[in-house]
């Protein structure tokens, strides 16, 4: 059965088409409208081979936001629908990625419990016109819609490393966790 979903959200502040294959190559066609955010993206995919399509418009005359937040629910919705059964999936997934002098960690449990834990500070403001702060707002929205437990630290000291320290990471927690091992929910309880 293909592991896919599209999911769309027209709001006053953003227009979002999103498709994710979790079973793809890792390619992917990303349109945001904020270039270090359609960078991380790309990222993601390449680095979970997953194929990823993102066409998203939004409010940037008032700042990314509304953007980076909406693009996270609906990418947590779209993964969410992917995992609706969670049978024979590994759950549990991390990595630990060296950017230079950047390294980052991130852990997942896909156990249908939504909760973040992120230990990350950044020096800069922006990297580009992406505004720092929400990277963790990114990972918020997604763990909140995904109902995914997201462990990630970072150090480090340039801006652009750490973050794309965390995506890359993240890609890569992100397939093993959703690895076909088997046949059964792996939980005590028999379902997540």
């Amino acid at each position: 059965m293909p592991r896919t979903s599209t999911v769309s959200r027209t709001t006053r502040e953003t227009s979002i088409e999103l498709t994710i294959d979790i079973d793809g190559k890792g390619d992917s066609q990303i349109n945001t409208g904020i270039g270090f955010f359609d960078h991380m993206l790309v990222c993601f995919a390449r680095h979970s081979d997953f194929d990823l399509t993102i066409d998203a418009k939004g409010d940037l005359e008032v700042d990314g936001h509304h953007l980076v937040e909406d693009i996270g629910i609906v990418m947590g919705q779209a993964f969410d629908r992917i995992m609706a059964e969670k049978s024979g999936i590994a759950r549990f997934g991390e990595a630990r990625i060296p950017m230079d002098e950047a390294l980052a960690s991130v852990v997942v449990d896909i156990g249908g419990r939504s909760y973040l834990v992120m230990d990350a500070t950044f020096e800069s403001e922006k990297v580009g016109e992406f505004n720092t702060q929400l990277a963790r707002h990114f990972f918020e929205s997604f763990v909140s819609n995904a109902k995914v437990t997201l462990h990630a630290t970072v150090y480090g000291y340039n801006d652009h490393h750490k973050i794309e320290a965390l995506f890359k990471a993240f890609a890569q927690a992100m397939k093993k966790a959703t690895v076909i091992e088997g046949k059964d929910v792996k939980s005590t309880k028999g379902c997540l």
